[in-house]
């Protein structure tokens, strides 16, 4: 499966526009440019993700994800060294929805709106509280970040 994403740093009030939130935890197993292996708890649900690196314009890449027991999820990112602890909220804008992730621990502060598309040229409504896109640039990738402190 082909995963076609962009993303944007956040800079206004997106959480009035959000109709759900929830907590999300995820711990790698491998984080490199070539490969991402994760396992993440979301709300009430767990998966196993494994991602291929992105094309040269950091639109899309491959993703593996499969639904795991929650009870096997936690004693799995036991296991894992680097760890991401944040928020998303969904945010609806025309005919798609953004998912807001607001980073907690060392990163806090960080806010970073991701929006998965059907293909690399779809048309989209721009928010006013989108702020620079960050699509492709491996710094705002989740597995950079669970390796590096600060942004």
């Amino acid at each position: 499966m082909i995963e076609i994403e962009r993303k944007f740093l956040v800079q206004g009030d997106f959480i009035s526009h959000a109709t759900r939130k929830e907590k999300i935890v995820q711990g790698y197993l491998c984080a490199s440019v070539k490969r991402s292996v994760r396992v993440r708890i979301k709300g009430n649900s767990a998966y196993f993700t494994i991602k291929g690196p992105s094309n040269e314009n950091g639109f899309s890449r491959s993703e593996f994800e499969y639904p795991l027991p929650v009870g096997d999820a936690v004693e799995i990112l036991e296991l894992c060294d680097l760890k991401i602890e944040k928020e998303r909220y969904y945010v609806p804008v025309g005919q798609h929805t953004f998912e807001v992730d607001v980073f907690h621990g060392a990163h806090e502060g960080l806010i970073i709106a991701e929006l998965e598309l059907q293909s690399e040229n779809e048309f989209f409504e721009i928010p006013d509280w989108l702020g620079k896109e960050v699509t492709g640039d491996e710094r705002y990738y989740n597995a950079y970040l669970a390796k590096h402190t600060g942004f």
